[in-house]
C-alpha cells in the first residue's frame, strides 16, 4: 500500500493558496493596522481575531454543507474555486483602502518623524553597547535616559498617528468591512480544501498524505515570504502593501488553476472507497458496511477527541500569538528582518514533513506529536532570550527548532482527528478540528495583545507562546485514541492489486 504522491500535490494546490494568503495576512495586516492606522496592541489583536471567531461557525457549517452536496466537480472543489475568487478580489481592494489611509498619515509627517526616531535609538543602542563594554556606568545610565526619551517620542507618534485615525473613521471603518468579506471568503472553503486530503485517501495513509499537504501549505509560505523578501515589506514601516499584494493574488490564482485542472475529485474519491474495502477498512463498528454509514463514538474515542481538541487549542494559542504578532516585535522591537527568519523557520518543516510522516507511522501519531511539542516549547522558551542587540543570526536555530516542531504536530494532529470520523462525516470533524484551532486564535491575539500592552511585547511575546505550549503537552498525554488501523496483511498478490 503506497501513498499516490502526484496526486497529493495536486489536492495540496488548495493548501497552498490557502497558507499564502494566511502568511500575507499575518505579515501585513497587523503591520497596517498598528502602524497605518495607530492602533494600540489590544484593539490591533481583536481585528486579528476576527477571522477566528468568523472560522469557529463557518467552518464546521462549510465542512458539513461540503459533506452533503455533490456535484460534476465534486463536494469540496466548488467551494474552493469561489471561495479563492472571491478572497483574492476583496484582498486587493483592501489595499486600495490602506493606501488612502497611508496618504494622510505621510501628509501629516508621521513617517519622517519616525524615521528620525529610529536613526536617534539605534545609534543610541550602538552607544550603550560601547558604554557597556567599557564599563562607563555614568554614560550607561545617560544614553538609557536618552533611549527612554526616543520611545517616549515614538509613543507620540503613534498616538499622533491614531489622532489621525479618529478624525476621519471612513477609511477604518471601509477597512474593517472589507476585511470581514476577505475572512467569510477565506472561511468558506478552508474546511472543504483540508477535507479533501482524507476523501481521497485511505486511513492508515493519511498521516503521510497530510505530510505532504504540509509540505504544499509551506512552499506557499516560503514564496510569500519571498516576496515579502523583494517586496522589502520588513524594511519601512509605512510602505504601500498594493505591488506585495497583487503578487500574492498571483499564487493564488495560479494554484487554483493548477487544482481545478488536475484533480478529478469524484474520481479519486471512489477509488478510495474501492481500495477501503479491499483493505478490510470498512467505517462501522466490525460489521462491513457502507463506508458514508455513521456511528457513535464510545465514551472514550469522545474523550480523546476532546483532549485531542483541547491539545489543537492550547497549542495554536500559543503558536498563534507568536505568528501572529511576529512581524510587529520583530520590525519594532528586535529590528530584525521578519521574513528572513520566517523563512528559515518554513524552510526547516519543509524538510521535516516527509520525514516525520514516516517517523509517526512507525511510533505512533501521539508520541511523534509529544517530541514536536516538546521542540516547539523549547523554542519559545530560548526565543525569550534574544533582544535587539544579539545578533540575527543567532534566532535562526531557534526558528528551525520551532519550524521542525510545528511541522511534527501538523502532519499528525489533523489525521487523529479524523481517525475517529466516518466515511461521510469527514467535512464534519473536519470542522470540529479547525473550531478548536480558530476558537484558540480568538483568544491568542486579544490575550496576548492585553498582556503586550501592559507588560510590554519585551518579556511576555515568546513567554506567552511557551506557556500554552507546555500545556498541550499535558492534555495530550491522556489521548487513548486517534492512531491508524492496523492491517491485516493478506497474500501478497492482492497487495500488489492495490498498491499505486
Amino acid at each position: 500500500m503506497k501513498l499516490n504522491y502526484k496526486r497529493t500535490i495536486f489536492v495540496g494546490m488548495a493548501f497552498l493558496l490557502i497558507t499564502a494568503f494566511w502568511q500575507a495576512y499575518d505579515a501585513i495586516v497587523p503591520l497596517i493596522l498598528t502602524n497605518h492606522f495607530g492602533l494600540p496592541q489590544t484593539a490591533s489583536g481583536a481585528i486579528m481575531s476576527l477571522d477566528n471567531i468568523l472560522a469557529v461557525f463557518m467552518l464546521p457549517l462549510f465542512g458539513t454543507l461540503s459533506d452533503k452536496v455533490m456535484t460534476k466537480l465534486g463536494k469540496r472543489t466548488p467551494f474552493i474555486l469561489v471561495g479563492t475568487i472571491s478572497a483574492v478580489i476583496s484582498f486587493i481592494a483592501l489595499m486600495f483602502i490602506d493606501a488612502y489611509q497611508l496618504n494622510a498619515v505621510i501628509e501629516a509627517g508621521i513617517p519622517a518623524r519616525f524615521n528620525a526616531c529610529a536613526d536617534l535609538l539605534k545609534e543610541a543602542n550602538e552607544a550603550l553597547k560601547e558604554a557597556g563594554k567599557a564599563g562607563n556606568t555614568v554614560a550607561v545610565e545617560a544614553i538609557q535616559r536618552s533611549i527612554e526619551a526616543i520611545n517616549a517620542d515614538i509613543d507620540l507618534i503613534v498616538a499622533d498617528t491614531l489622532e489621525i485615525t479618529l478624525a476621519n473613521l471612513w477609511p477604518m471603518i471601509a477597512f474593517i468591512v472589507v476585511l470581514l468579506l476577505t475572512l467569510i471568503a477565506m472561511a468558506t472553503f478552508r474546511s472543504p480544501a483540508v477535507a479533501l486530503m482524507p476523501d481521497v485517501t485511505v486511513k492508515p495513509l493519511r498521516s503521510k498524505g497530510n505530510a505532504i499537504i504540509n509540505l504544499m501549505g509551506t512552499a506557499g509560505g516560503i514564496l510569500v515570504l519571498v516576496l515579502g523578501t523583494v517586496f522589502k515589506t520588513s524594511a519601512n514601516k509605512y510602505m504601500q502593501y498594493t505591488g506585495y499584494v497583487l503578487a500574492v493574488a498571483a499564487i493564488m490564482i495560479l494554484g487554483l488553476v493548477v487544482f481545478i485542472s488536475t484533480v478529478k475529485e469524484n474520481k479519486w474519491a471512489r477509488e478510495m472507497e474501492e481500495q477501503t474495502r479491499a483493505l478490510g477498512l470498512d467505517e462501522g463498528s466490525g460489521d462491513k458496511q457502507d463506508s458514508t454509514e455513521k456511528r457513535k463514538l464510545s465514551k472514550g474515542e469522545f474523550r480523546s477527541l476532546m483532549l485531542i481538541l483541547a491539545s489543537v487549542a492550547l497549542w495554536y494559542i500559543g503558536y498563534n500569538s507568536i505568528t501572529s504578532k511576529y512581524s510587529v516585535y520583530a520590525t519594532n522591537v528586535l529590528f530584525f528582518d521578519f521574513n528572513l527568519t520566517l523563512i528559515i523557520a518554513q524552510a526547516a518543516a519543509v524538510i521535516a514533513y516527509i520525514p516525520v510522516g514516516i517517523i509517526s507511522s512507525r511510533f505512533g501519531r501521539k508520541k511523534t506529536i509529544l517530541a514536536g511539542v516538546a521542540m516547539l516549547a523549547a523554542a519559545f522558551i530560548i526565543g525569550n532570550f534574544v533582544t535587539f542587540s544579539t545578533p540575527e543570526f543567532l534566532m535562526y536555530p531557534v526558528f528551525i527548532l520551532a519550524g521542525i516542531g510545528w511541522a511534527t504536530i501538523n502532519v499528525n494532529s489533523f489525521p487523529m482527528a479524523v481517525e475517529l470520523a466516518r466515511g461521510g462525516d469527514v467535512g464534519k470533524y473536519t470542522g470540529y478540528y479547525y473550531t478548536a484551532s480558530m476558537a484558540a486564535q480568538i483568544v491568542a491575539p486579544i490575550l496576548s495583545g492585553i498582556l503586550y500592552d501592559i507588560f510590554g511585547m519585551r518579556y511576555t511575546f515568546f513567554t506567552f507562546g511557551a506557556v500554552f505550549v507546555v500545556l498541550s503537552f499535558v492534555t495530550m498525554l491522556f489521548v487513548k485514541h486517534g492512531e491508524p488501523e492496523k492491517i491485516e496483511k493478506k497474500s501478497a498478490l492482492e497487495h500488489l492489486d492495490i498498491d499505486d
